[in-house]
């Protein structure tokens, strides 16, 4: 299993390796839906609905569960949206992905068309032949559409995190309860609490070790709890009530609401939990295959699931008494001989559960942080092996407290199970609504095909929305309240970096600028590397220029360094480095763009930068092989170098092998290179200039055309190289932003906001894994 770069649905497994990686995605992927049944009949019965003999209150709730679940995880989900997937890779932001490669609807400034040049950017169709559908012209014209995408996917994105909070809170709730058939009432309700929230922080504690470390039992554990749970199931089917079957018939769910009215649709609220966790089989798609979670979740997790509820329902069928009590959840179905083992088990279950929310949410906070829509966190890789197993200190210890304040705040599973439910519901219409885009715009399927997706499976998930939304006072208020500031927290960073990015736009330097600083200020070259931050991908940064003419020295070898994030979910680390030169040869100053898509995590800076200067020096070998192959001085005094990928890419590696003449493309400044150890010493070339075509060329990458550009190339890798003993230094930008006299009052709060969370938050410095002891910080003023 390709854990390092997530796994594609085309890629063709063995039915063993399938059968491994279905076993091992019960532990990752299934650990929060397996332990709904846990909550749901406990938070459905919690609404005022009279029971009665003929059992349709019983029925009706069992038909809903049953239906639910085929409905949306089994057809949705399983049939449909896992389909929906972005090289491998899914959930909400790899939706957004494929809709921002397909149309022009992405809002970060930085776009180049080099971008479209990685092996991930996968499109379904050429661009250049496929025709553009009214939906996608209709959504590239209007900017507003662009915020409202945007602004659904963060809303999706708070509501997971929210769920990251709750999740915990009920499942470890609900497992410990079962505390209550052993002990007294009054020592019951002084245990339950203490134990969840000393369970709860012993979990969160052990976050920074990594899952790996324990994660070999998180499927075992699963599997066992699914076992038991069907035994429990079929045990309570045979022994109570052999003809609960019935209730599958969706007849017995409009004779529920016919008869319970107002509570049987408020009902529905705890009914939804069912389908708790049916998310993470796609957010969790690039970890395992898509044949591995289907099989999974078709041969094993649904029908244990099913027979579970069917043993709850027969049992309470034959149980009316309980309903005095309201202790109708699970455990009230366990024999006493094996309650003990099963309370065991439950707990063990509910803690891998939340144990997947929790890794769940460290991710998608990465990526909001890859689309600047989340304030800078520092990421810490906790498995070497395992790509995207990470841990966010802050984060993880802010959702601790929230789950132990829930939990005391709530304290039963009825307002825990609201909040929790709607933050669900809304994941999923979020999911819903982008899929329907998705159909139309990726797929390029019928408008009629995406809308009947987007009202069939959306009506049936508005229907759950409003039963949750209208316990508001009961529980629901929580998910929307956290959604809200986490809301305004993104939306102020997101704007504010975006305002940001416009004014380091019109305020950069000139190329000329730089190369006449010797001659204007007797600028001085010191020994060493510097590598300036900037987010433009060309020209001088302001702040550079700011420190150069109150400092007028800088490093023999300048390189402007710019980290930006490109609509993929992973770039291949053959293609993260785009390099070019910032003026003649002899000015020793380059370009490095570094490329991430949103899943993947910053590299330590030790890598960085041996990668780093290694890709400089392959960069300034294969320049000197173009320059060389050129006819004419005076075309070298003409040529303006673009921007090299250094690394072969596999994708097109054959290519090189079968054009021979140039091809004309689209408008574009970018040039790709192979390396120099790459196969028959051949390598592929994308150049171009502003308002040009983009010529694709072939070359023999070799330095034995000219002597003299050999010894120029060794005395500029000597350079270099004394440079790199020399130490590096970091120089970054230390940015403060104000309002433009007579501003409005929301800008100027959300300036405030922004000001605010940078001084609270990380510094680039730590995102970026820089040693204080080689960082340059230089003050930059942003008037906005």
């Amino acid at each position: 299993m390709d854990l390092e770069f997530g796994r594609s649905p085309q890629q063709r497994d063995s039915w063993k390796t399938t059968m491994l990686l279905a076993y091992q995605s019960l532990g990752v992927v299934y650990g929060d839906l397996s332990i709904s049944p846990l909550y749901v009949f406990k938070s459905t019965f919690a609404e005022d609905i009279q029971h009665s003999d003929t059992n349709e209150e019983i029925f009706g709730v069992l038909s809903f569960v049953f239906w639910t679940l085929t409905l949306i995880p089994l057809i949705k989900y399983v049939s449909i949206v896992l389909r929906a997937d972005d090289n491998g890779e899914g959930g909400t932001f790899a939706l957004y992905s494929l809709i921002c490669r397909h149309a022009n609807v992405s809002l970060l400034p930085n776009r180049q068309i080099a971008d479209e040049e990685l092996s991930t950017y996968k499109l379904e169709r050429n661009p250049e032949t496929a025709d553009k559908t009214r939906v996608k012209v209709w959504l590239e014209k209007h900017k507003n559409l662009h915020t409202a995408l945007l602004v659904m996917v963060l809303i999706g994105t708070c509501m997971v995190i929210g769920d990251g909070v709750l999740t915990p809170a009920i499942s470890v709730f609900s497992a410990v309860s079962g505390l209550e058939f052993s002990l007294s009432k009054q020592h019951h309700e002084y245990a339950v609490i203490p134990i969840t929230c000393v369970i709860l922080a012993f979990l969160f504690a052990l976050q920074h070790f990594g899952t790996h470390r324990v994660g070999f039992i998180f499927a075992p554990i699963v599997l066992a709890w699914l076992l038991c749970m069907s035994a429990l199931g079929l045990y309570n089917i045979i022994y109570w009530n052999p003809h609960v079957y019935q209730a599958l018939n969706p007849y017995y769910m409009f004779k529920f609401l016919k008869k319970t009215r107002k509570y049987g649709w408020m009902s529905l609220g705890g009914i939804l939990l069912c389908m708790t966790g049916s998310e993470a089989m796609f957010a969790d798609l690039g970890h395992f295959s898509y044949s591995a979670i289907q099989l999974a979740f078709t041969a094993l997790v649904y029908p244990a699931l099913i027979l579970a509820y069917m043993g709850q329902a027969a049992y309470l069928s034959k149980h009316h008494d309980f309903y005095s009590n309201s202790q109708v959840g699970f455990y009230i179905a366990v024999p006493d001989k094996v309650r003990w083992p099963v309370l065991v088990l439950a707990i063990l279950a509910s803690v891998v559960g939340s144990q997947a929310i929790i890794s769940g949410t460290f991710s998608i906070i990465n990526q909001s942080q890859s689309l600047s829509c989340f304030p800078r966190v520092k990421v810490v890789h906790t498995s070497e092996k395992i790509h995207g197993q990470i841990y966010i200190p802050e984060i993880n210890w802010l959702l601790m407290i929230l789950c132990i304040a829930v939990t005391v705040g709530f304290r039963d599973t009825k307002h825990m199970g609201n909040a929790s439910g709607l933050a669900v519901i809304t994941v999923m219409l979020v999911t819903t609504f982008l899929t329907s885009l998705v159909i139309m715009v990726c797929w390029h399927k019928p408008p009629l095909v995406a809308l009947g997706f987007l009202l069939f499976f959306g009506s049936i998930e508005a229907l759950y929305f409003s039963a949750s939304l209208i316990k508001f006072l009961e529980g629901a208020w929580l998910p929307i309240l956290l959604a809200l500031i986490l809301m305004a927290v993104m939306l102020v960073w997101h704007i504010t970096t975006i305002k940001k990015y416009e004014f380091d736009l019109q305020n950069k330097v000139t190329l000329e600028w730089l190369l006449a600083l010797g001659d204007k200020l007797g600028m001085v070259r010191v020994p060493g590397i510097g590598l300036v931050y900037t987010d433009l991908t060309s020209g001088v940064p302001a702040n550079f220029s700011r420190f150069v003419t109150n400092l007028p020295a800088f490093h023999n070898v300048l390189v402007l360094v710019c980290v930006k994030s490109v609509p993929v979910p992973y770039v291949f680390p053959k293609e993260r480095y785009l390099v070019g030169r910032v003026g003649p040869p002899g000015h020793r100053s380059y370009r490095c763009i570094v490329r991430y898509g949103y899943r993947d995590v910053h590299q330590d800076v030790d890598s960085f930068e041996t990668e780093l200067i290694d890709s400089l020096a392959r960069f300034i070998k294969l320049d000197a092989s173009y320059r060389c192959s050129e006819a004419s001085e005076q075309q070298l005094e003409e040529w303006e170098p673009g921007l090299s990928v250094i690394g072969s890419n596999p994708l097109r590696e054959q290519a090189s092998y079968d054009l021979q003449d140039s091809v004309q493309h689209s408008a574009a400044s970018v040039e790709m290179m192979a390396p120099a150890d790459s196969p028959r010493g051949t390598g592929v070339e994308l150049a171009a200039h502003a308002n040009s075509a983009k010529q694709v060329r072939f070359f023999i990458d070799s330095l034995v055309a000219s002597p003299d550009a050999d010894k120029h190339v060794t005395e500029e890798l000597e350079a270099l190289s004394a440079a790199r003993e020399a130490g590096t230094a970091f120089i970054l930008g230390h940015s403060h932003v104000q309002c433009k006299p007579g501003s409005s009052v929301v800008k100027k709060l959300t300036v405030v906001g922004y000001n605010f969370l940078r001084r609270n938050c990380r510094g680039p410095d730590v995102v970026l894994r820089v040693p204080p002891a080689s960082l340059l910080e230089v003050g930059m003023v942003y008037v906005l």
